[in-house]
């Protein structure tokens, strides 16, 4: 049975995410080496709209720290990922596709608690609906985000009430279509005279791309590392 196929249980995700920075410790999260928090940013890998384009990367730049939820919804037919798409006439990335977050406030104690505080205030979806499993590689923008993606595994029935200001829509992505061969696709566009490239992830009437699907394309590096197969081995023997 392929990645894209099998049916993940919470377990087997959770495992996956065990002792990624949720220990205190920054880690890679596909590798789950230990990232030393002295090292500045051109010692470390991360990941960022650089991917692509190399000459997006600025090392020495002031970045504005912020947080994302990646929500994991256990359905029935398997997991899906909880996505929102932006109100038409927000000033940044109006009508793109999302995971809720946003800036890192004063009054946030880390990371996991600016996401969740995010996910409650643009979906209305409460804290106490979700459990944290660990993170994605630190993301970094062209535009001056430091983002942290915090993976949240989320049992329904959980309430929906979306701030209508900042969300037009949220919907539901079967995990399995992220995962499937073909569905990552490579998309580039003229920006300031140059051809940039960006990932994307075309599905029904929505088209994800940019850091949303540059931090979805990581996920799947994560769900497709050797050892998945064999804790499922150890797991059902």
């Amino acid at each position: 049975m392929s990645d894209w196929e099998r049916d993940w249980t919470a377990g087997q995700l959770s495992s996956l995410f065990a002792g990624i920075s949720l220990d205190g410790e920054k880690r890679n999260a596909v590798s789950g080496a230990v990232i030393d928090s002295a090292q500045s940013r051109n010692e470390i890998f991360v990941r960022g709209d650089h991917d692509m384009n190399p000459d997006f990367y600025e090392p020495d730049k002031a970045l504005v720290a912020a947080a994302v939820i990646v929500p994991l919804v256990e359905r029935p037919d398997g997991f899906t990922l909880l996505l929102t798409r932006r109100t038409d006439h927000l000033h940044d990335h109006a009508g793109q596709v999302s995971f809720p977050g946003g800036r890192i406030d004063p009054g946030d104690l880390d990371q996991e608690d600016a996401a969740l505080r995010e996910f409650e205030e643009e979906v209305g979806v409460p804290r106490s609906h979700v459990s944290l499993i660990g993170r994605l590689d630190t993301y970094i923008t062209r535009t001056g985000f430091e983002i942290t993606p915090v993976v949240g595994l989320i049992k329904p029935p959980f309430p929906v009430d979306p701030d209508s200001f900042e969300v037009a829509e949220v919907f539901e992505v079967p995990l399995s279509f992220f995962l499937k061969p073909g569905s990552r696709q490579r998309h580039n566009r003229e920006f300031e005279g140059r051809k940039r490239y960006y990932y994307a992830f075309p599905y029904q009437e929505y088209f994800i791309w940019g850091a949303t699907a540059g931090m979805i394309v990581n996920l799947c590096d994560i769900l497709a590392r050797p050892e998945t197969l064999d804790s499922e081995r150890i797991e059902n023997s």
